[in-house]
């Protein structure tokens, strides 16, 4: 019976090493681009050095740039030979197939779904060495009976870490329990066939050592360290050779890229309740290191916040435990992604709690309306003005500020989407994504102004920095463009950029037109010239969107005070956002 189990057993291995005796390909990540064609220039210097060259797309605009593919193997030997030599960057890491999209380099070529080559041997000069007698092959450090004996002493976190070393390395699929069953035997028989190992299906004290090496390879080059930080009342593991202290902005401790990766890391400690959690979760999503797109969750006692774009992601974690509100953030290069999410698995699970928080006090005299606790406040690429044209909110602004944008917002934010766009007359039509309740809605003059007559334009001058639109007041110089255009006024008022957009009113409250940008024309006209896109031209593009523009009767002037309220109170902020 006993023989039958153990032949049973053999068979059960024999299976296992010819199942994955075919090794997946590895890839050694040298570097990544933000577009395609400084990518392509840094593949065609490398390949002029080095063999086995390749181009991939990562995804988000990043390309990167990669060797092989190779046996893990002899990916780990070049990895090792060719940062020795300085012929590439230090950060270089192990990738795997799945990491990569469509091949741009070399030209034509893909390789994704190939065997591996046969990996260079990188010449390193030495001197000639005496031939000798090449040396017998170390016996394993353990016997199977002995390497199953210290196999029991592990822990079941311990059992766990190997299981997802041995997936990571590709021969593991099954679920990360710790308990070490057919699917694990399997698993470490065939990596021991990789690796050139008795092939027992029981991984020895040493192998347990090379699996985990192997695993954590990818961190190479972060110098992990354990970092107490007294005052953030934080302990946990950081990557000391790519940030360091840098300064204490409550509720932050900052850690500044030291290194060669552009990357940033933020301790995060004061005292709260869940209402300042939940304050926090809010400031956090303002800022400009945690870029919009990416999942996010908010619960009663803790928040996670992951924010992606073409050149960074964003990742922070914060718990509240006995009022006290704890975490960190990590600020990555986007495009490597593997060694990020195995940084923060790393760091979360050192984090630790000590005694105190950051005090509300500590921070540095550099003071800015753009700036939070250090940190920059996400910024629109521009802003301009607009006025609601009806009581659902649409707002009609300057096509100049929704050009080439990602997104827009009204009033910051509100996402709006853009209805109408004319171009031939710098108009565009937005429909707020949530219905708002305008204070004051446009009412368009019906009787054409005098020469002369007093105007007000209404609008953000300063681009949202004063946070409320502001009046300029001015004459009616002309009802036609100076080329004789129709649609055209010119008007004798000095704005800036930020009122491009919006309403110009005559005194009686009637909108008049809405303000146009200064033409770029090449040509420099006198101070105070401006121009504004007459009502009726406004009329037809709302007819565009299957809107019908209210009018008034405003031939009576109406109190200063109550036209700058009317104007103010239709009087949007646009911004574009990239």
């Amino acid at each position: 019976m006993l023989k039958r189990m153990m032949l049973a057993w053999v068979m059960v291995l024999a299976s296992a090493v010819g199942t994955f005796a075919q090794e997946d390909p590895v890839w050694i990540q040298i570097e990544a681009q933000p577009n395609l064609n400084a990518a392509t220039d840094r593949a065609r210097i490398y390949a002029a050095e080095l063999p086995d060259v390749n181009g991939f797309s990562l995804g988000g605009g990043w390309y990167g740039i990669a060797l092989g593919p190779y046996a893990r193997s002899d990916a780990e030997q070049v990895l090792r030979v060719y940062r020795s030599e300085g012929v590439i960057p230090r950060d270089s890491y192990i990738a795997l197939s799945s990491a990569f999209r469509q091949q741009f380099w070399p030209v034509g070529a893909n390789v994704l779904n190939r065997g591996v080559v046969d990996a260079p041997l990188p010449a390193t000069p030495a001197a000639p060495e005496p031939t000798v007698e090449a040396p017998a092959p170390e016996p394993a450090d353990e016997t199977p009976a002995q390497a199953q004996r210290s196999e029991r002493q592990l822990t079941r976190a311990q059992r766990e870490d190997l299981q997802v070393a041995l997936q990571w390395a590709g021969t593991y699929r099954g679920g990360i329990d710790g308990a070490f069953g057919r699917g694990t035997r399997n698993a470490m028989a065939a990596w021991q066939e990789r690796k050139g190992f008795d092939v027992t299906g029981i991984l020895t004290t040493q192998q347990r050592a090379v699996l985990l090496q192997d695993y954590n390879s990818v961190l190479d080059g972060l110098g992990l360290e354990v970092v107490r930080d007294d005052t953030a009342g934080i302990e946990m593991l950081m990557p000391t050779e790519v940030v360091a202290f840098d300064k204490y902005e409550y509720p932050f401790a900052h850690y500044s890229a030291s290194g060669d990766i552009e990357a940033t890391v933020l301790l995060i400690s004061q005292q709260g309740d869940q209402t300042t959690l939940f304050g926090l979760y809010d400031i956090m999503q303002t800022l400009d290191i945690v870029p919009l797109d990416g999942p996010r969750e908010r619960k009663d006692r803790s928040f996670t916040l992951v924010g992606q774009d073409a050149t960074r992601v964003s990742e922070t974690r914060v718990a509240l435990e006995d009022g006290q509100i704890k975490g960190f953030t990590v600020v990555w290069p986007a495009g490597d992604e593997e060694r990020r999410t195995r940084l923060m698995d790393e760091m979360e699970k050192s984090f630790s709690r000590t005694e105190g928080t950051i005090p509300a006090s500590a921070s540095t005299s550099e003071q800015a309306i753009d700036l939070v606790s250090g940190l920059e406040i996400r910024k629109p690429r521009l802003s301009r003005s607009g006025f609601f044209v009806d009581r659902r909110g649409t707002v009609l602004t300057t096509a100049e500020a929704v050009n080439s944008c990602t997104r827009v917002t009204i009033d910051s934010d509100v996402e709006a989407e853009v209805s109408v766009l004319d171009d031939a007359r710098g108009v565009a039509v937005l429909k707020p994504e949530t219905t708002l309740a305008p204070r004051a809605v446009a009412r368009f003059a019906e009787v054409q102004p005098r020469l002369q007559s007093e105007v007000a334009a209404a609008g953000f001058s300063f681009e949202g920095v004063l946070g409320a639109p502001s009046m300029t007041f001015g004459t009616l110089s002309d009802v036609r463009g100076l080329n004789g255009e129709p649609d055209l006024a010119r008007l004798a008022v000095n704005t800036l950029p930020g009122d491009a957009g919006g309403p110009v009113l005559d005194a009686g409250g009637g909108v008049l037109g809405m303000l146009l940008p200064d033409a770029q024309t090449g040509r420099a006209l006198p101070d105070g010239v401006r121009f504004a896109l007459d009502r009726e031209a406004l009329q037809d593009v709302l007819a565009q969107a299957g809107m019908a523009a209210a009018g008034t009767n405003s031939a009576a002037p109406i109190d200063p005070v109550d036209l700058s309220e009317a104007a103010t109170g239709m009087t949007v902020l646009v911004s574009c956002w990239d």
